[in-house]
């Protein structure tokens, strides 16, 4: 297995970043591999929280999309076990990009130490920006959805 991940990455420049999308549904995967394609970005695909860690352990991955929803290990346990590893130098670090099905999540993803999340429906606009964010080490937060802020009226 070690060797078809370095074969496959060899024949692109250094400058290429290694994105690894995580999602049960097959769809998805093809979805995200649609929108995120093109000559700067190296796609892979698992279909596992356990693969994610196995792939990342590998090493040369820069980013990590994770769905929220994925078999038995979702995006927060994938989120969470991979800081552990990172925390005890079993993995580089890398930066984890996770898909939330709605807006509540955003806690969860906060709380696991997500890099950045996007909430579904997803757009292939934010997911673009997210990940080309997250790639330059900096954050992403979705604002989309976020509920208004309602401020009570002050008498004058």
């Amino acid at each position: 297995m070690a060797s078809i991940f370095r074969s496959a990455r060899a024949c692109y420049a250094e400058a290429v970043a290694t994105v690894l999308l995580a999602s049960d549904l097959s769809s998805l995967r093809h979805e995200l591999r649609t929108m995120l394609e093109g000559p700067d970005l190296f796609i892979e695909e698992v279909a596992t929280g356990q693969e994610v860690r196995d792939r990342v352990q590998f090493g040369e991955v820069d980013l990590v999309i994770v769905d929220m929803q994925i078999g038995s290990m979702g995006g927060m346990a994938v989120c969470m076990d991979l800081r552990h590893e990172e925390s005890y130098g079993a993995s580089e670090p890398v930066a984890v990009l996770m898909l939330l099905d709605r807006r509540a999540d955003v806690f969860l993803a906060r709380r696991s130490g997500a890099e950045g999340f996007v909430v579904k429906p997803l757009d292939p606009q934010r997911v673009r920006t997210a990940v080309r964010a997250l790639l330059r080490g900096e954050e992403y937060e979705d604002e989309t959805y976020r509920p208004a802020t309602v401020r009570a009226a002050t008498a004058e």
